[in-house]
């Protein structure tokens, strides 16, 4: 029996071996037995290559007027290599499209990623307590998106990402629990513990519907257990 092409192709087994890795230093460090104190890298802009693994949504992909772009921005003497996510929200709506009642939203978030030898490709956060992203925001009201591997695939457990130095670099520690399950935008019931154990996607939107430019620049978004000084601020319920 011969392996089909795509499990030979080299996506898949950089994707396979960079498991085998994290699998293999959970087993040597027994992380698994204690607290992890290592930081689990999700989506890190430094790497030119993420921004190719992530994908746009906006109102304008049923007519509406909203523009939205992901740019990838080298690193300089004074800001780290990162990602911008940029454009303009308007609320107008389409003409000749009557159940079109609603626009004014721009959003991002990874694809679905390729599977591993091990099998499907998700995060395992559970060892972690919060999601940490370093980001300089321009103070609009954006929201972080997580998909999991839940019953209602259309699920998105989102948390408001409340910058405290609009204009300035800042790492925001946003606890997993806190966390609030949607779907279609509407806060849903029961409020079912998010499986940090199965995370498929990770995006982040902008839906206050206020027309005018955006721009939101994110260096790296990782699980950690550590809470460190200086620009780091960390938002409880």
């Amino acid at each position: 029996m011969r392996p089909s092409s795509h499990l030979l192709a080299p996506g898949f087994l950089a994707r396979s071996l960079d498991e085998f890795k994290r699998f293999a230093r959970i087993a040597y460090t027994q992380e698994s037995l204690r607290t992890a104190t290592t930081p689990y890298h999700l989506l890190d802009f430094t790497n030119p290559d993420t921004i190719t693994m992530c994908k746009t949504m906006s109102d304008a992909d049923m007519g509406g007027f909203s523009k939205v772009a992901l740019d990838q921005i080298p690193a300089t003497a004074t800001e780290p290599a990162h990602m911008r996510f940029h454009g303009n929200i308007s609320i107008d709506l389409p003409p000749n499209r009557p159940q079109i009642q609603r626009t004014g939203y721009a959003a991002w978030r990874n694809k679905d990623r390729g599977p591993t030898i091990f099998g499907k490709s998700l995060w395992d956060v559970d060892p972690y307590l919060y999601l940490a992203l370093r980001v300089k925001s321009d103070g609009r009201k954006y929201f972080v998106n997580v998909q999991t591997e839940s019953i209602e695939y259309t699920d998105i457990h989102q948390h408001r990402l409340y910058a405290q130095r609009p204009g300035e670099w800042e790492t925001l520690l946003i606890n997993w629990s806190d966390f609030v399950r949607t779907n279609y935008g509407q806060v849903v019931e029961p409020q079912n513990e998010m499986m940090t154990q199965k995370v498929r996607t990770l995006g982040i939107g902008l839906t206050d519907r206020v027309p005018g430019p955006f721009d939101l620049c994110i260096s790296s978004m990782w699980a950690t257990n550590q809470v460190e000084d200086g620009d780091t601020h960390r938002r409880d319920r």
